[in-house]
C-alpha cells in the first residue's frame, strides 16, 4: 500500500493519546489515538479539513497547515520532513527559523495545562500555548500569523499591536531587547527571507524600532513583572520568566503567581470558568 498524507496522518494521529496532548481521557473511549476533532481543535484547523486531508479529497495544504499539524501530532523533525513531502512541499530549508516544537517540549505543556506557557519561534512569533494561556492572554486561535509575532505587536498599534494582547510591561527595557535579540536571530539565521522582511517592515513602520536598530541596542529579554489588563478580573499581576530549550531556537514565556495570592485567585476563576484542568497532570 502508497504511503499518503492521509494514511502518514492517520497513522500520527493513532499514535497519540488524550493524555499526551493535554486532555482529559474519557471512560467508554474507543478510539485509540486522536480523535479527528481533537486533531483538528489542536491545530487551529476545521474538521471538515481535517477529514478530506486524511481521505486525499485535500490535496494542497500550505506550509503553514502542515507546520500546525506537524506540532499538533508531535512529529519528530525527519518525520515533518516526511509529512511535507507527502503534501507537496520542500521540507523547511535549512538556516531559516524553525517552528517544530519537540515532542519533549509537547508533552511538557500538556502537563503544565495550569500554568500559562507560550512557546515563541527566534522570530517571537508564537508557535504554541498552555489552555491558560488562552485564558490569561487571549486565545490566539484563528488570529493571521502576523498579529502572532510579538515584536510587530510592541512596535505596531491597530489589530496586530499590542492593544489585542491585554499584557502592560512593566519592564521599560522590553523594546529594546527584543530588538536585540532579533539582531542575534539574524546572525543565526541570514537565509531566512520571512525574518528579512519582518526587520524592513519593522524599520519602515515604526520609527522607535527604527531607531533602536540604528542604535545597536543590546539586551536580553529576561524575567520580569508585568500586569495583564483582564477584560473580566481586572489587572493580574505576574512573574514573567523567559525560558530556553537547548539544542532550539525556541522560547518558553512563562506567567506565573504567588500562591494564595489574590492574583492567583483571579486566574483560578478564570481557569474554572473555562473548564481548564488544574493540578497535576493537568
Amino acid at each position: 500500500m502508497d504511503e499518503t498524507l492521509g494514511t502518514a496522518l492517520r497513522r500520527w494521529r493513532d499514535r497519540l493519546s488524550p493524555h499526551d496532548v493535554g486532555l482529559p481521557e474519557r471512560r467508554g473511549r474507543r478510539a485509540a489515538g486522536l480523535r479527528r476533532e481533537e486533531l483538528a481543535d489542536l491545530a487551529g484547523l476545521s474538521v471538515d479539513y481535517v477529514v478530506r486531508l486524511e481521505q486525499g479529497r485535500a490535496t494542497n495544504p500550505s506550509a503553514q497547515v502542515m507546520a500546525t499539524l506537524a506540532r499538533a501530532l508531535q512529529l519528530q523533525p525527519a518525520e515533518r520532513d516526511h509529512a511535507y513531502r507527502l503534501g507537496g512541499l520542500l521540507p523547511p530549508a535549512d538556516g531559516a527559523i524553525s517552528t517544530h516544537v519537540p515532542p519533549g517540549v509537547q508533552r511538557l505543556l500538556a502537563r503544565l495545562g495550569d500554568v500559562p506557557v507560550g512557546v515563541f519561534a527566534a522570530d517571537w512569533t508564537l508557535l504554541t500555548w498552555t489552555p491558560s494561556w488562552a485564558v490569561l492572554i487571549g486565545d490566539p486561535r484563528g488570529r493571521p500569523r502576523e498579529q502572532l509575532n510579538l515584536l510587530r505587536a510592541v512596535f505596531t498599534r491597530g489589530g496586530s499591536g499590542l492593544s489585542s494582547w491585554p499584557v502592560r510591561h512593566a519592564d521599560e527595557g522590553l523594546a529594546s531587547a527584543l530588538v536585540a535579540d532579533l539582531r542575534g536571530a539574524l546572525v543565526d539565521h541570514p537565509r531566512d527571507r520571512d525574518l528579512a522582511a519582518l526587520l524592513a517592515e519593522l524599520r519602515t513602520t515604526s520609527p522607535e524600532f527604527a531607531r533602536l536598530w540604528d542604535e545597536g541596542a543590546v539586551g536580553r529579554h529576561v524575567s520580569a513583572r508585568k500586569t495583564v489588563e483582564h477584560p473580566e478580573v481586572g489587572d493580574i499581576t505576574c512573574d514573567c520568566d523567559v525560558l530556553t530549550v537547548p539544542g532550539s531556537d525556541l522560547r518558553l514565556v512563562v506567567y506565573t503567581v504567588a500562591t494564595g495570592s489574590s492574583d492567583a485567585e483571579k486566574l483560578e476563576f478564570l481557569r474554572v470558568a473555562r473548564g481548564v484542568p488544574v493540578g497535576p497532570g493537568a
